[in-house]
């Protein structure tokens, strides 16, 4: 971009890749023209006279925008929908009649609003889950060190380092609950028409109410949603808008609460925030490390809980059926927020461990500058990076092995995905729900029997259950059983290969499980072997997806 022109500092500095790409000009317009698409075909399907060639014509345009038409017809009409109906007419001449039959502009801006806003919640859900096992392995390591707690910042009773973590975690918990009831009961706007009585359709199709039901169940159906708002005026409720707005926020909250703590635990070196080999901590003082991404993440959550406020100001004056002086604020205020959230759990996500490859960094690192300090029978850092070395070797062949690939050929058309882990297990569950989620894979993890057992009037066909499991425990075989009478794919990703959930379930994947003698056993930490596996997956799931793709 001209460095003349002001920039926004969350696209140049603070948001991710995927972020920026969800709400560039590209994924909204071609959104749009996907969503006529849809709805040609929707109603070519049930008897308006509309061709599968216009169809098809349509279809093959949706990526082709000429920009320069439709900014310049926009400058003649001073209408930004109706100009990107004239460009797409322009790409697919025989269907330029049939674009945008029945509908009013909200039909492709707010559906694809509400596209856009899921495709982010379940992105920011992904980066949650990975702040939650950063902090879950945190609080797990410190679980017993005792630190001095503080009540009014005044010493009291002594806690637990990771029982304050701990804290921590529930406050992102409760975000993680309302996320997914959002997700849950997010709803399509459909296509309404004018003030959302439906009565052009209801011309179009001669009064047949029947047809118009099953047209919006057609057009939502195609991209994810299961509903539709039982009742509109022109746009979707901007409650909704609230709703998305004030999870954001609290998102900001709990992110601002840890990062705030661990800036007065820095002051007295309790607890630090990582320092990079080359990083600067000031400018005149070099021997100071001051905390600046906990300072940042407080910055920019400042920014997003008092974002949140502009939704129910909206919403609060809708003016009856429509008004547009809600279009300008939103244009602004939900694109930023999802960013500013984007940002605000990267950074959190970088206090620890971001994946496997920040993993590996790490046992480097250990093995260059080995601690002072060791156990007398603690096994050599080499060594440990050996076997681990040697593991790898070991799954070689699953990157070529039918069971990779058909694991990955499921994952790609799954309607939802569900990792199951229990105990340790439970950490690689996360983990597989974080990357499948970054690829646009919808993945839920359960790590409790009770919640597993409860997904059993959830899932349905076109649902894959995932299962983590060392030892390939008795435990899920009721469970395995209960999920595939549903027609549920299961999928176990296990150590045992005698273990007799192999023959249960659709794909059994058995990893290796190694030793190390020394005067005492040390066991390969299955963590590793999960995560190293579930990196060998995301790059064959990555393959797939390109493959149909292209």
């Amino acid at each position: 971009m001209s460095k003349d022109v002001y920039e926004s500092p969350l696209s140049s500095r603070y948001a991710s890749p995927y972020m920026l790409h969800l709400f560039s000009a590209d994924m909204r317009f071609q959104t749009w023209r996907r969503l006529w698409t849809a709805l040609a075909r929707a109603e070519h399907e049930l008897g308006l006279p509309i061709t599968a060639g216009q169809v098809a014509e349509l279809e093959a345009h949706i990526t082709d925008i000429d920009y320069a038409v439709a900014e310049q017809r926009e400058r003649e009409v001073r209408h930004d929908v109706m100009a990107h109906v004239y460009a797409y007419g322009k790409a697919a001449p025989s269907a330029a009649g049939i674009i945008h039959l029945g509908a009013t502009s909200c039909y492709v801006t707010d559906n694809a609003d509400l596209i856009l806003y899921r495709d982010g919640l379940r992105y920011l859900r992904s980066e949650l889950l990975g702040v939650l096992a950063n902090l879950a392995a945190f609080a797990r390591e410190y679980a017993a060190v005792p630190t001095l707690g503080y009540t009014h910042y005044q010493p009291a009773q002594p806690v637990t380092v990771g029982k304050r973590a701990a804290l921590w975690m529930q406050d992102f918990l409760s975000d993680l609950e309302e996320l997914d009831h959002i997700l849950a009961t997010l709803k399509f706007l459909g296509c309404r028409g004018t003030t959302g009585t439906e009565a052009s359709f209801m011309d179009l199709f001669d009064g047949d109410g029947a047809k118009i039901d099953e047209m919006n169940r057609r057009i939502a159906a195609e991209f994810g949603f299961d509903r539709c708002f039982s009742v509109c005026g022109q746009t979707y409720p901007r409650k909704t808008d609230s709703r998305i707005l004030n999870v954001l926020s609290s998102l900001a909250q709990s992110a601002y609460r840890m990062a705030n703590d661990i800036r007065l635990l820095q002051h007295d070196r309790q607890v630090e925030e990582p320092f990079e080999k080359t990083q600067i901590g000031s400018s005149a003082m070099a021997y100071k490390r001051n905390p600046m991404r906990c300072e940042r993440i407080c910055s920019l959550s400042r920014y997003l809980m008092a974002d949140a406020a502009n939704a129910p100001l909206t919403a609060s004056v809708q003016w009856l059926e429509r008004t547009l002086d809600d279009s300008a604020n939103r244009r602004i205020s939900l694109p930023e927020g999802f960013l500013c959230a984007d940002a605000v759990l990267r950074l959190c996500q970088k206090l620890g461990y971001q994946g496997y490859a920040e993993f590996k960094y790490a046992l480097q690192h250990e093995t260059e500058h080995p601690a002072q300090t060791r156990p007398a029978d603690a096994l050599p850092t080499q060594n440990v990076l050996t076997y681990y070395c040697s593991g790898m070797l070991q799954m070689e062949p699953l990157v070529t092995s039918d069971a990779l690939r058909d694991f990955a050929d499921t994952l790609s058309h799954a309607n939802r995905v569900v990792a199951l882990g229990l105990n340790h297990s439970s950490v690689s569950a996360e983990q597989l729900a974080f990357r499948l989620n970054k690829f646009g894979v919808d993945c839920h993890m359960l790590w409790d029997d009770a919640r597993m057992a409860s997904y059993e009037r959830v899932l349905k066909q076109g649902d894959v259950v995932v299962i983590f499991s060392i030892s390939g425990r008795d435990f899920y075989e009721t469970l395995v059983s209960e999920y595939r009478k549903n027609r549920v794919k299961v999928v176990l990703i296990t150590m045992d290969p005698d273990s007799s959930l192999c023959h249960l379930v659709d794909i059994s994947i058995v990893l290796p499980f190694l030793t190390y003698n020394a005067g005492g056993m040390y066991p390969m930490d299955e963590t590793v072997i999960f995560f190293m596996f579930i990196e060998m997956l995301a790059e064959k799931l990555h393959q797939t997806l390109h493959r149909l793709d292209e």
